[in-house]
């Protein structure tokens, strides 16, 4: 991955200034050097008159670099890259995990290029919404836009639902009810205070994330080379016996080619792209400086978290093991299904599930924060594009859109569905419908890109003038959208086998709804607004960049409170 960094290049190649006349302290220099800022100042600092950049955008830049670096990983990090991971091992075997996962995050690379380098050029509230009407097609920006908040709006009963699950790990005294109530409750508090204090919990809670998942993959090389109560120097045993590969639903080469096709269905659930530093952007300090390093490291993260996260769960936990086998089958709560929690049975060590599990509930906990904030902010950007009624625009005076927040926990309300089904078939009802709505998403992704990339193009701007210039590209692009656009449609292919017991009217429609949804939002608002698809020359690659450059121009970062703040933004930004 490659970035030019942040250019200030002036007028090259028909591209404006990237904030010429910008100096170190954020100030215009006058004949001596010194020049007054431009702005007002606040509680916290300072910030620009413009806020986000955008004239008519009220929410304010409070996020810090190390805060965007946390928010890319608490986004992406939830229950599934702990617990649900179990699944796909049971599917297909430690091999095809592994080589599911790794393919997988190829496509999510391709899908992050194509969206660093459109947001690093234009960092406004809900990039991605927004590019996808100026660069391809009206209605279809407001088909993607509505999309995605279905996606994140959906992931928030999920993992209510998750954290209600993991608590019953250690009691069933506290109702379901009462916990989901609790968390949608806390959800409220956090998202409705400034946008600072969402950074600062999801900063700690992420940090929680990172340091269990590489806590278990120090875990796993130990105990694999001897370092159990067992004293079993188990290795790679399991790849051996059992073996690398599984059949799923039919026998033989067919069977160990569907088993590897569900491995990766799983990782396209688990494995969450760059919509979480993406979001941000609009509420970013400095974003063209912190966009570019938050945009580097999904690299980083893909590789560490998901790759060797599948690897080590091939290797600590045999596909058919027993326990792991009826922890999915029965629903057992928390980290139970886990295959850290399984493996640590196994080998006899007591105490650590119940630190794993503790952890799994904050990582589950923190992935709701993410989802609930994304959303929000989603249907902002709807409603700044007037794709959503006009009254989800009013913020509270710290830059909060307040309604769009409310509008997501009455979402979250749906978590109560599972008073009334068991908790795991209620699961997997919302995995199926945001698994279909995020592979959507990417596919949208890379399609805005490719309008972007062609606008370039025909209006004669180098893509070496930009703040960040991806590798590969337009390659990338292409090559993320065919792999997202074939797995939407493979994603419920099982409710189709010619089984019995397999065809599910629910699982179905969870798999399928948004597929079907998608054109029709798309066809709806195309017709009722006669939109045209844009030709590249009249893209408008300029709208809001002024503003950006300006509010580049006269930044003044806010300084730390502390040394202790100080040392973290050292440390993280």
């Amino acid at each position: 991955m490659s970035s030019t960094g942040i250019e200030r290049a002036g007028h090259r190649d028909g591209l404006p200034d990237y904030g010429g006349g910008y100096s170190e302290r954020g100030r215009f220099p006058d004949e001596k050097g010194v020049g007054e800022p431009y702005g007002e100042p606040l509680d916290g600092g300072f910030r620009s008159s413009l806020d986000s950049g955008d004239k008519g955008d009220h929410t304010h830049r409070k996020l810090k670099s190390r805060h965007i670096q946390l928010i890319g990983i608490g986004g992406t990090i939830g229950t599934a890259l702990y617990v649900q991971i179990g699944r796909g091992l049971l599917a297909g075997g430690p091999a095809s995990l592994f080589l599911a996962f790794t393919i997988w995050c190829t496509f999510i690379l391709a899908v992050t290029l194509s969206m660093a380098e459109m947001v690093t050029y234009l960092p406004i509230s809900s990039p991605f919404i927004r590019f996808a009407g100026r660069y391809v097609d009206e209605a279809f920006g407001f088909a993607a836009g509505w999309n995605f908040f279905v996606f994140e709006a959906a992931l928030v009963p999920f993992e209510v639902v998750a954290c209600n699950l993991i608590i019953h790990f250690w009691s069933d005294i506290v109702p379901a009810g009462g916990i989901i109530a609790i968390i949608l409750v806390l959800y409220g508090i956090i998202n409705v205070m400034a946008v600072q204090w969402y950074g600062e919990t999801e900063f700690w809670a992420a940090l929680g994330k990172f340091l269990l998942i590489v806590g278990l993959i120090i875990f796993t090389f130990i105990v694999m080379l001897g370092g159990n109560p067992l004293g079993d120097r188990f290795g790679f045993r399991y790849w051996y016996e059992p073996g690398a590969f599984t059949e799923l639903y039919y026998s033989g080469s067919l069977g160990r080619f569907l088993g590897f096709l569900q491995c990766l269905i799983q990782a396209s659930f688990t494995i969450a792209g760059p919509d979480y530093v993406a979001m941000a952007a609009g509420e970013a300090e400095n974003p063209r400086k912190v966009m570019p390093r938050a945009f580097n490291a999904v690299f980083y993260r893909l590789t560490a978290f998901f790759v060797l996260g599948s690897l080590c769960v091939g290797i600590l936990v045999p596909y058919n093991d027993e326990e792991l086998t009826r922890a999915f089958k029965d629903g057992e709560p928390g980290a139970s299904a886990s295959p850290y929690v399984v493996a640590m049975n196994r080998l006899k060590i007591s105490g650590l599930p119940h630190i794993v599990n503790a952890m799994v509930l904050t990582a589950a906990f923190s992935a709701g924060n993410s989802y609930v904030y994304c959303a929000s902010r989603s249907l902002y950007g709807l409603a700044l594009e007037g794709k959503a009624p006009a009254f989800f625009k009013k913020c509270t005076k710290k830059g909060v859109p307040v309604y769009c927040v409310i509008a997501v926990l009455l979402i979250g309300l749906l978590s109560f569905l599972q008073l009334s089904a068991n908790t795991a078939v209620v699961l997997n009802w919302f995995v199926s419908l945001v698994t279909a709505s995020q592979l959507i998403n990417f596919s949208c992704m890379c399609t805005a890109y490719l309008g972007f990339y062609r606008a370039l193009k025909a209006q004669g701007i180098s893509r070496d003038t930009l703040p960040y210039k991806a590798w590969f590209q337009p390659y990338a692009a292409w090559y993320g959208l065919i792999g997202t656009f074939i797995m939407t449609f493979v994603g419920g292919y099982t409710v189709f086998l010619p089984l019995d017991g397999y065809w599910s009217i629910p699982d179905f429609l969870f798999s399928y709804t948004m597929v079907g949804i998608f054109p029709v939002l798309y066809l709806g608002w195309k017709f009722l607004k006669k939109t045209m698809i844009f030709k590249p020359e009249e893209v408008d690659l300029y709208r809001n960049k002024d503003e950006i450059d300006e509010y580049e121009r006269t930044f003044v970062p806010t300084p730390a409170k502390n040394v202790f703040e100080r040392v973290l933004d050292k440390l993280f930004g």
